[in-house]
């Protein structure tokens, strides 16, 4: 992986102005106040400090899914822990559309079976991959699952799935609720392609999303059956001998079409993680790739007919690091969404720090300042997965980070070892047979994750192990999700060779919130790419709604803004994907918002 600190910005404008339809969905009272098992008389202290504390009640919930890692070619086994170290993914999805989040995870093994967990309203949830045709999706030979992404692709009210693979990544269309249907044969996508991360978005706004995938290996490599092993980078700091990238447009009717030339696409770097979001406020998504052995890119739509390679010019493309996560989040209230980007940090070794890209730029310049060391949340051990989300309520979006790569032996370190193969020419680098073997020794496991308070004034605290967060599992994906219908964000979290955990939010009683379920008409139904922007007691919060976000994982598609102790919105300004904008006046809080766009 790699080195170095950097930098960046991002910038985003953004005004309301026509009033539309708008349905208040007031929770009922056993919904809004269902807790499970927390003892609140015993967390007051935790309560009344730090505003929420986390019950990790995997058990109680129904949960007892474990990933199974891909199976790895012999020639490889000196370093199979590494190689194979990626396919714990989570996703939120209501998918047959009960109002409450479902979740979906992925296993990598070949005959492993994926899990969809359909909620039960109850605290529970029961497993119905198999009865819908989402579990069987490791067959031998077909490669490893790596993670999923959800979308209503053809705009039937509902979300269908992409689900990505090291090899070949199925496209699955929801059937109302009731079963899925693969349609690859139809879908443009590649017969095998080492997928390590993809999205959906509309990039040319014709209300239809669109198919990016991310290769982190090259295409030719198949990792169960070996030519030769000179697949690794060949560079820990400069590599692109990684996977080729895909823009799929929508042709309707389940079609889709190749662009990735004709809008001028061309990275081969070894990208883990890719979030499509507008960082310049031209109503356009762009795209942000965390690249692993090399600098990020931050590709600029123009307009929807071709996109620009911009991350030097912008700040975030001149300083190689070990990018492995990309979310989105208005970290000041200022209406500007920055960037967090993941990367190494071990004592004694290796300090590349974590990346929150910050929009600095003045006049409408796109500009990004690396902001992670003045805010606190630099450094995290060997991190993957993160996600902003307001987990207190307080009306500041918190930043939850899992990490962790391998961890083998206790008290075994494989560092020294990684070392000697980190500094050598590129054609020793590259052939995997050079790497020494890790004899089940650990490179940076057994790690304490981390949870990060955002105090409104620029500066994070980790109270992970005080609000109950203290696993030390491979994590790799988190996502947020309000799973009781109460208001607050619980998390989940998919670890490596691991359990599958949740963790039960309970937030201080005095802590307000309001929700926004959105459902486009001119635009994609799943309102992919639209912008909200609550304003409230003197500011304001900006949050755009992504598929995918973080590594390997996406939240729930209801935005959550938390409001501390205010009891009145202002009012809510949206940019729906079309261009279409709209203005709220003084919305109802403690209400979940389900908006349709104005026609």
């Amino acid at each position: 992986m790699t080195m170095r600190s950097s930098r960046a910005a991002l910038s985003v404008v953004f005004l309301g102005l026509l009033a539309g339809p708008a349905i208040y969905l007031r929770l009922s009272e056993a919904e809004s106040t269902r807790t499970r098992s927390i003892d609140t008389a015993g967390h007051k202290d935790l309560l009344d400090r730090y505003g929420f504390v986390l019950n990790d009640e995997t058990t109680a919930a129904g949960l007892d899914f474990l990933h199974q890692v891909p199976r790895i070619d012999q020639q490889l086994e000196h370093i199979e822990p590494q190689v194979a170290a990626m396919g714990a993914a989570v996703s939120v999805v209501d998918f047959d559309r009960d109002g409450w989040q479902d979740f979906y995870v992925t296993s990598s093994a070949p005959g492993s079976r994926n899990r969809l967990y359909q909620n039960q309203h109850d605290g529970t949830f029961v497993d119905v991959a198999a009865e819908v045709g989402l579990a069987d999706l490791n067959q031998p030979g077909s490669g490893a699952c790596m993670g999923s992404v959800w979308a209503d692709l053809d705009n039937d009210g509902f979300e269908d799935v992409l689900v990505y693979k090291w090899g070949r990544s199925q496209l699955l269309r929801n059937n109302g609720g009731k079963s899925f249907e693969a349609v690859n044969q139809t879908s443009g996508l590649p017969d095998w392609s080492n997928v390590g991360a993809a999205t959906l978005l509309d990039f040319d706004r014709d209300g239809l999303l669109d198919v990016f995938l991310a290769g982190y290996w090259p295409d030719e490599v198949k990792l169960e059956q070996l030519e030769h092993t000179r697949i690794m980078p060949e560079s820990f700091e400069y590599a692109k001998n990684g996977g080729r990238k895909l823009l799929l447009r929508n042709r309707g009717d389940w079609r889709f079409e190749d662009v990735t030339q004709q809008v001028g696409i061309n990275s081969t770097r070894w990208t883990l993680a890719v979030v499509a979001a507008d960082f310049n406020g031209d109503a356009f998504p762009d795209l942000f790739l965390a690249n692993d052995y090399g600098v990020s890119e931050l590709f600029l739509n123009e307009g929807g007919a071709a996109f620009r390679e911009v991350g030097k010019d912008a700040g975030i493309g001149y300083a190689p690091k070990s990018g492995m996560n990309a979310a989105v989040g208005d970290v000041l209230n200022q209406g500007r969404l920055a960037i967090y980007e993941t990367n190494i940090s071990e004592e004694g070794v290796l300090i590349q720090g974590n990346n929150l890209w910050f929009p600095s730029g003045k006049d409408d310049s796109l500009k990004f300042e690396n902001l992670a060391s003045v805010m606190g949340v630099e450094i995290g051990g060997w991190s993957f997965g993160a996600q902003f989300g307001d987990l207190n309520n307080d009306g500041f979006v918190d930043l939850y980070l899992t990490n962790g790569y391998v961890s083998g032996d206790p008290g075994t370190s494989y560092w020294y070892d990684f070392s000697e193969i980190t500094g050598g020419h590129s054609k020793i680098i590259s052939d995997a047979k050079n790497w020494p073997p890790m004899k089940g020794r650990s490179l940076s496991g057994h790690q304490q994750k981390h949870l990060w308070l955002n105090d409104g004034a620029g500066r994070f605290q980790d109270v992970a192990s005080l609000v109950g967060v203290d696993d030390r599992y491979d994590g790799r994906a988190v996502a947020l999700a309000d799973l009781d219908n109460n208001g607050t964000l619980d998390v989940l979290v998919a670890n490596q060779r691991g359990p599958l955990l949740l963790y039960r939010n309970r937030v201080a009683t005095n802590r307000h919130w309001i929700d926004f379920e959105l459902e486009g008409s001119n635009s994609n139904r799943s309102a992919i790419g639209a912008q909200v922007r609550v304003w409230w007691n003197g500011q304001q919060q900006l949050q755009e709604l992504a598929a995918a976000t973080g590594y390997a994982a996406q939240n729930q598609r209801r935005l959550h803004f938390g409001l501390g102790d205010q009891t009145e919105v202002d009012r809510v300004t949206i940019r729906w994907p079309s261009g279409t904008e709209q203005t709220i006046e003084h919305p109802t809080v403690d209400t979940v918002h389900k908006l349709e766009e104005p026609q």
